[in-house]
Protein backbone atom coordinates (compact mmCIF):
# COMPACT_ATOMS: atom_id res chain seq x y z
CA UNK A 1 0.00 0.00 0.00
CA UNK A 2 1.49 3.23 -0.86
CA UNK A 3 2.83 5.59 2.00
CA UNK A 4 1.22 7.90 1.23
CA UNK A 5 -2.92 9.04 1.34
CA UNK A 6 -4.71 9.24 -1.89
CA UNK A 7 -8.01 11.22 -1.65
CA UNK A 8 -10.45 9.81 -3.90
CA UNK A 9 -12.52 12.82 -4.88
CA UNK A 10 -15.85 12.87 -6.03
CA UNK A 11 -17.49 14.88 -9.14
CA UNK A 12 -16.33 18.71 -9.31
CA UNK A 13 -17.98 20.27 -12.06
CA UNK A 14 -16.63 23.66 -11.57
CA UNK A 15 -16.92 24.18 -8.12
CA UNK A 16 -13.30 25.49 -7.35
CA UNK A 17 -14.05 27.29 -4.01
CA UNK A 18 -15.29 23.69 -2.61
CA UNK A 19 -12.38 21.80 -4.33
CA UNK A 20 -10.00 24.92 -2.44
CA UNK A 21 -11.61 23.83 0.38
CA UNK A 22 -11.31 20.37 0.63
CA UNK A 23 -7.21 20.69 0.02
CA UNK A 24 -7.10 23.46 2.51
CA UNK A 25 -8.73 20.87 4.69
CA UNK A 26 -6.64 20.44 7.85
CA UNK A 27 -6.91 16.40 7.47
CA UNK A 28 -5.86 16.89 3.61
CA UNK A 29 -2.96 19.57 3.87
CA UNK A 30 -1.43 18.44 7.00
CA UNK A 31 0.10 15.62 4.18
CA UNK A 32 1.93 17.60 1.68
CA UNK A 33 2.62 14.42 -0.27
CA UNK A 34 -0.67 13.03 -0.39
CA UNK A 35 -2.26 12.34 -4.05
CA UNK A 36 -5.80 12.45 -4.99
CA UNK A 37 -8.05 10.70 -7.78
CA UNK A 38 -10.60 12.83 -9.18
CA UNK A 39 -13.64 10.88 -10.70
CA UNK A 40 -14.44 12.98 -13.64
CA UNK A 41 -17.05 15.48 -14.71
CA UNK A 42 -14.18 18.07 -13.67
CA UNK A 43 -16.08 20.68 -15.21
CA UNK A 44 -19.08 22.77 -16.40
CA UNK A 45 -22.84 23.54 -14.76
CA UNK A 46 -20.72 25.46 -11.52
CA UNK A 47 -19.01 28.77 -12.44
CA UNK A 48 -15.52 28.13 -11.95
CA UNK A 49 -14.60 25.44 -14.53
CA UNK A 50 -11.76 27.31 -15.73
CA UNK A 51 -9.95 27.82 -12.05
CA UNK A 52 -10.87 23.98 -11.26
CA UNK A 53 -9.02 23.13 -14.42
CA UNK A 54 -5.98 25.42 -13.47
CA UNK A 55 -6.30 24.28 -9.82
CA UNK A 56 -5.78 20.29 -10.72
CA UNK A 57 -2.99 21.07 -13.47
CA UNK A 58 -1.12 22.65 -10.91
CA UNK A 59 -1.44 19.47 -8.79
CA UNK A 60 0.75 18.18 -11.69
CA UNK A 61 1.87 14.22 -10.38
CA UNK A 62 -0.27 14.04 -7.71
CA UNK A 63 -3.39 13.93 -9.50
CA UNK A 64 -5.35 11.35 -11.52
CA UNK A 65 -8.89 12.73 -12.76
CA UNK A 66 -10.43 10.26 -15.50
CA UNK A 67 -12.54 12.08 -18.16
CA UNK A 68 -16.32 12.20 -17.37
CA UNK A 69 -19.45 12.85 -20.17
CA UNK A 70 -18.87 16.79 -19.01
CA UNK A 71 -15.29 16.79 -19.78
CA UNK A 72 -15.89 15.01 -23.04
CA UNK A 73 -18.53 17.28 -24.07
CA UNK A 74 -15.69 20.46 -23.25
CA UNK A 75 -13.63 18.96 -25.61
CA UNK A 76 -16.44 18.14 -28.08
CA UNK A 77 -17.79 21.77 -28.10
CA UNK A 78 -13.70 22.71 -28.23
CA UNK A 79 -13.50 20.92 -31.37
CA UNK A 80 -16.22 23.02 -32.72
CA UNK A 81 -18.54 19.37 -33.25
CA UNK A 82 -21.20 20.66 -30.52
CA UNK A 83 -22.67 23.82 -29.65
CA UNK A 84 -22.64 24.99 -25.63
CA UNK A 85 -26.26 24.32 -24.36
CA UNK A 86 -28.18 26.58 -22.02
CA UNK A 87 -27.04 25.11 -18.85
CA UNK A 88 -23.26 24.97 -19.85
CA UNK A 89 -20.56 27.50 -18.11
CA UNK A 90 -18.00 26.76 -20.29
CA UNK A 91 -17.65 29.57 -22.40
CA UNK A 92 -14.61 31.21 -19.83
CA UNK A 93 -12.70 28.13 -20.34
CA UNK A 94 -13.38 28.55 -24.50
CA UNK A 95 -12.52 31.77 -24.18
CA UNK A 96 -9.29 31.70 -22.19
CA UNK A 97 -5.93 32.53 -23.51
CA UNK A 98 -4.24 29.24 -22.61
CA UNK A 99 -7.69 27.28 -23.85
CA UNK A 100 -5.20 25.17 -26.05
CA UNK A 101 -2.96 23.92 -22.90
CA UNK A 102 -5.92 23.48 -20.96
CA UNK A 103 -7.61 20.95 -23.80
CA UNK A 104 -4.46 19.28 -24.65
CA UNK A 105 -4.43 18.91 -21.13
CA UNK A 106 -7.52 17.30 -20.82
CA UNK A 107 -7.50 15.49 -23.92
CA UNK A 108 -4.40 13.36 -21.94
CA UNK A 109 -6.23 12.54 -18.68
CA UNK A 110 -6.74 9.19 -18.91
CA UNK A 111 -10.56 6.96 -18.85
CA UNK A 112 -9.59 4.85 -16.33
CA UNK A 113 -7.37 3.96 -14.02
CA UNK A 114 -6.15 0.92 -11.67
CA UNK A 115 -4.08 1.22 -8.62
CA UNK A 116 -4.15 -0.70 -4.58
CA UNK A 117 -6.89 -2.37 -5.89
CA UNK A 118 -9.38 -0.05 -7.01
CA UNK A 119 -10.60 0.87 -10.48
CA UNK A 120 -11.66 4.57 -10.91
CA UNK A 121 -14.24 5.59 -13.71
CA UNK A 122 -16.24 8.40 -13.79
CA UNK A 123 -19.60 6.10 -14.45
CA UNK A 124 -19.26 2.25 -14.50
CA UNK A 125 -17.59 -0.54 -15.90
CA UNK A 126 -20.12 -3.11 -18.45
CA UNK A 127 -20.33 -6.56 -16.29
CA UNK A 128 -18.06 -8.15 -18.72
CA UNK A 129 -15.43 -6.41 -18.39
CA UNK A 130 -12.49 -7.55 -16.08
CA UNK A 131 -9.79 -4.87 -15.19
CA UNK A 132 -7.14 -5.68 -17.54
CA UNK A 133 -10.32 -5.71 -20.49
CA UNK A 134 -11.68 -1.85 -18.89
CA UNK A 135 -8.32 -0.69 -18.96
CA UNK A 136 -7.23 -2.03 -22.30
CA UNK A 137 -10.77 -0.40 -23.68
CA UNK A 138 -9.81 2.62 -22.18
CA UNK A 139 -6.87 2.71 -23.32
CA UNK A 140 -8.44 2.62 -27.34
CA UNK A 141 -10.25 5.93 -26.69
CA UNK A 142 -7.05 7.45 -24.60
CA UNK A 143 -5.17 6.83 -28.00
CA UNK A 144 -8.12 8.60 -30.50
CA UNK A 145 -8.31 11.44 -28.14
CA UNK A 146 -4.76 11.70 -28.23
CA UNK A 147 -4.18 11.53 -31.81
CA UNK A 148 -3.71 14.25 -34.05
CA UNK A 149 -7.60 12.87 -35.57
CA UNK A 150 -8.96 13.39 -32.11
CA UNK A 151 -11.96 15.95 -33.21
CA UNK A 152 -13.48 12.95 -35.83
CA UNK A 153 -13.36 10.83 -32.42
CA UNK A 154 -15.67 12.89 -30.91
CA UNK A 155 -17.77 13.53 -33.87
CA UNK A 156 -19.15 10.39 -33.87
CA UNK A 157 -19.08 9.70 -29.84
CA UNK A 158 -22.52 10.84 -29.52
CA UNK A 159 -25.96 8.12 -29.65
CA UNK A 160 -27.01 5.45 -27.54
CA UNK A 161 -26.33 2.63 -29.69
CA UNK A 162 -24.88 0.32 -30.06
CA UNK A 163 -26.30 -0.21 -26.32
CA UNK A 164 -24.38 -3.68 -25.16
CA UNK A 165 -20.70 -4.68 -25.94
CA UNK A 166 -19.58 -7.25 -28.53
CA UNK A 167 -15.80 -8.09 -29.45
CA UNK A 168 -16.74 -7.38 -32.67
CA UNK A 169 -17.65 -3.97 -32.21
CA UNK A 170 -14.84 -1.75 -34.39
CA UNK A 171 -14.59 1.66 -35.24
CA UNK A 172 -17.12 4.92 -33.67
CA UNK A 173 -19.95 2.05 -32.68
CA UNK A 174 -16.53 0.32 -30.14
CA UNK A 175 -15.47 3.55 -28.93
CA UNK A 176 -18.82 4.77 -28.32
CA UNK A 177 -19.81 2.03 -26.48
CA UNK A 178 -16.67 1.59 -24.44
CA UNK A 179 -16.96 5.74 -23.84
CA UNK A 180 -20.66 5.42 -23.12
CA UNK A 181 -20.08 2.34 -20.52
CA UNK A 182 -17.45 4.47 -18.77
CA UNK A 183 -18.79 8.23 -18.50
CA UNK A 184 -22.45 7.68 -18.48
CA UNK A 185 -23.78 4.26 -17.28
CA UNK A 186 -26.22 4.01 -14.92
CA UNK A 187 -28.47 1.10 -15.04
CA UNK A 188 -28.46 -1.77 -17.32
CA UNK A 189 -29.91 -5.64 -17.62
CA UNK A 190 -27.80 -8.91 -16.53
CA UNK A 191 -26.48 -9.12 -19.79
CA UNK A 192 -24.84 -5.87 -20.10
CA UNK A 193 -27.55 -3.62 -22.36
CA UNK A 194 -27.52 0.08 -21.15
CA UNK A 195 -30.24 2.04 -20.68
CA UNK A 196 -28.83 5.17 -21.29
CA UNK A 197 -31.58 7.35 -20.80
CA UNK A 198 -32.80 6.95 -17.29
CA UNK A 199 -31.36 9.27 -14.20
CA UNK A 200 -33.29 7.99 -11.43
CA UNK A 201 -32.79 6.87 -8.51
CA UNK A 202 -32.07 2.83 -8.57
CA UNK A 203 -35.38 2.47 -6.64
CA UNK A 204 -37.28 3.96 -9.99
CA UNK A 205 -35.46 1.84 -12.59
CA UNK A 206 -37.86 -0.07 -14.72
CA UNK A 207 -38.28 -3.95 -15.23
CA UNK A 208 -35.25 -5.90 -15.75
CA UNK A 209 -32.42 -3.10 -15.05
CA UNK A 210 -30.25 -3.00 -12.39
CA UNK A 211 -27.34 -0.35 -11.07
CA UNK A 212 -24.61 -1.89 -13.13
CA UNK A 213 -22.83 -2.64 -9.45
CA UNK A 214 -25.26 -4.79 -8.67
CA UNK A 215 -25.15 -7.17 -11.37
CA UNK A 216 -24.50 -10.50 -10.37
CA UNK A 217 -20.75 -11.73 -11.09
CA UNK A 218 -19.84 -8.67 -12.59
CA UNK A 219 -15.74 -9.51 -13.82
CA UNK A 220 -14.94 -6.52 -11.68
CA UNK A 221 -16.74 -7.46 -8.47
CA UNK A 222 -13.16 -9.26 -6.87
CA UNK A 223 -11.49 -5.22 -7.09
CA UNK A 224 -13.37 -1.80 -5.53
CA UNK A 225 -14.57 0.38 -8.20
CA UNK A 226 -14.70 4.00 -7.84
CA UNK A 227 -17.16 5.95 -9.49
CA UNK A 228 -19.04 9.40 -9.58
CA UNK A 229 -22.17 10.31 -11.87
CA UNK A 230 -25.13 9.71 -10.01
CA UNK A 231 -25.59 12.00 -7.78
CA UNK A 232 -28.77 10.67 -6.60
CA UNK A 233 -27.05 7.33 -5.11
CA UNK A 234 -25.37 9.90 -3.01
CA UNK A 235 -22.15 8.68 -0.94
CA UNK A 236 -22.22 4.83 -1.23
CA UNK A 237 -19.37 2.96 0.62
CA UNK A 238 -19.68 -0.80 -0.42
CA UNK A 239 -16.86 -3.39 -0.25
CA UNK A 240 -16.52 -3.36 -4.21
CA UNK A 241 -17.75 -0.35 -5.50
CA UNK A 242 -17.95 3.12 -4.13
CA UNK A 243 -19.87 6.39 -5.47
CA UNK A 244 -18.64 9.16 -4.94
CA UNK A 245 -21.02 11.81 -6.31
CA UNK A 246 -22.76 13.57 -2.92
CA UNK A 247 -24.14 16.93 -5.76
CA UNK A 248 -21.34 19.53 -4.87
CA UNK A 249 -23.03 21.41 -7.63
CA UNK A 250 -26.46 21.16 -6.55
CA UNK A 251 -25.72 22.19 -3.56
CA UNK A 252 -25.00 19.00 -2.03
CA UNK A 253 -21.39 18.14 -0.64
CA UNK A 254 -18.12 17.72 -2.43
CA UNK A 255 -16.51 14.32 -0.90
CA UNK A 256 -13.17 12.76 -0.70
CA UNK A 257 -12.67 9.42 0.86
CA UNK A 258 -9.23 7.83 1.62
CA UNK A 259 -8.24 4.78 -0.01
CA UNK A 260 -6.40 3.81 2.90
CA UNK A 261 -8.88 3.68 5.46
CA UNK A 262 -12.06 4.95 4.28
CA UNK A 263 -11.50 8.12 6.14
CA UNK A 264 -13.90 10.66 4.90
CA UNK A 265 -13.77 14.41 4.32
CA UNK A 266 -16.85 16.53 3.15
CA UNK A 267 -17.04 20.24 1.81
CA UNK A 268 -20.82 21.41 2.24
CA UNK A 269 -21.35 23.61 -1.36
CA UNK A 270 -22.89 26.72 -1.88
CA UNK A 271 -24.12 26.03 -5.00
CA UNK A 272 -27.54 25.58 -5.27
CA UNK A 273 -28.65 24.97 -9.10
CA UNK A 274 -31.77 22.97 -9.87
CA UNK A 275 -30.85 19.64 -10.34
CA UNK A 276 -31.01 18.50 -13.65
CA UNK A 277 -28.70 17.68 -16.47
CA UNK A 278 -25.63 15.53 -14.67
Amino acid sequence: MSMHSIWMVGDIQGCCSSLDELLAHPEIDQEPLARFWFAGDLVNRGSQSLKTLRRLMALENRSIAVLGNHDLHLLAVAAGVRQLGKNDTLHEVLEAPDVEDLINWLRWRPMAHFEFGHLLVHAGVLPKWDVSKTLSLANEVEQALRSPNWKKTLQKMYGNDPDHWKEGHTGSKRLRVIINALTRMRLCTTNGHMLLALKTTPEQRGEGLMPWFEIPKRATQDVTVVFGHWSTLKLMLRENAICLDTGCVWGGELTAVRLQDRRLVQIVCPQSLVPGGN
